[in-house]
């Protein structure tokens, strides 16, 4: 397993679920930090729980829709902060259940524009340093419906969909060097998603996880932790993961 002592790590999303379990194992494995989320409240809190395993994390508390705001807060790191070894493309987010003919505009311009526009924002700015310092590795978090599309899931579906085209696109265009690019494209994952989804209809919620077992964010944390510890050689370029009691986009065993 290779050590990613010191490494800096950039988490975007990080304030909560998988981005915050990301945050708490790449900590514990003495990583260096730079977590991004809207929520500044809650990276500060998240920064004093992992001061017990690290001192060195660095927070940037931005929107990753707005560019300008991207690209001031990346090119404006301190010089001590500024390499960035890792970078997870975490943020992302459903609005809606809807069918295509009756879905929101606004529900789906902040889908467009948090899981494709923002995560080509941090990879525009951050990957050119990574080919100069010869190193790096990008993960960029999908799911299952970039796989299978379900029924009202269309336009949040079709940005997983360009999650995992961006990242084998990417992977192609950094032939013949050494950055890896990786894609984690999990299911049912228990966190904030549905609440946000839903709007906080903590019920409605509820419900998509009823009767099985989700994953955990600590699950998906895991595989994106193997993927960066294989040897340099070793490019994970696309791993599918989904509880047990799910085998598809809208197959699952919910029982009790």
């Amino acid at each position: 397993m290779m050590s990613i002592q010191d490494q800096i790590v950039l988490i975007t999303g990080a304030s909560s679920g998988i981005g915050e379990a990301i945050a708490r194992i790449f900590a514990a494995a003495g990583a260096k930090l730079i977590l991004v989320a809207r929520r500044q409240e809650r990276l500060e809190q998240l920064a004093d729980e992992l001061h017990k395993f690290t001192s060195a994390v660095h927070l940037l508390p931005l929107d990753v829709c707005d560019r300008s705001s991207v690209e001031s807060a990346l090119t404006n790191l301190p010089d001590a902060w500024s390499s960035v070894d890792i970078l997870i493309n975490n943020a992302g987010l459903s609005r809606g259940l809807d069918k295509l003919h009756e879905g929101s505009f606004q529900d789906w311009e902040e889908m467009i524009d948090t899981n494709i526009k923002g995560l080509l924002y941090l990879t525009r700015l951050i990957v050119p340093g990574m080919v100069n310092r010869d190193r790096g590795h990008v993960v960029n978090l999908g799911s299952t419906a970039g796989h299978q599309t379900y029924p009202n899931g269309n336009v949040y579906c079709a940005t997983k969909a360009a999650v995992r085209v961006i990242s084998e696109g990417l992977k192609q265009d950094l032939l013949g060097t050494p950055v890896r690019v990786s894609c984690v494209d999990p299911g049912l994952v228990e966190t904030e998603f549905s609440q946000v989804r839903f709007r906080g209809d903590t019920e409605r919620a509820k419900q998509v996880y009823q009767g099985l077992t989700p994953l955990t964010p600590a699950d998906v944390a895991d595989v994106v932790f193997f993927c960066v510890t294989r040897p340099l050689h070793v490019n994970i370029s696309e791993v599918l993961l989904m509880p047990t009691d799910q085998a598809g986009s809208m197959l699952f065993n919910r029982h009790g």
